[in-house]
């Protein structure tokens, strides 16, 4: 996976045991749950700058972007 992830974004998949790749890989299949994402700076589905946490869109593009 080459994606570039905020560090301080969260998702539940994170707390099972999964890699990092996993726990943000694009799940296939027709039994697929959405993935819950969240900031853990904010500790709510939206960052520091107001917009929502996921993995689309908690990148470089973003001012409150880390590492």
């Amino acid at each position: 996976m080459n994606a570039t992830f905020c560090k301080h974004l969260r998702t539940k998949s994170m707390y099972v045991g999964a890699t990092p790749e996993e726990a943000f890989a694009d799940k296939e299949g027709g039994q697929t749950t959405p993935c819950h994402f969240w900031c853990n700076r904010t500790q709510s589905v939206v960052g520091v700058d107001d917009q929502p946490a996921h993995k689309d869109t908690c990148n470089s593009s973003r001012s409150c972007f880390e590492e």
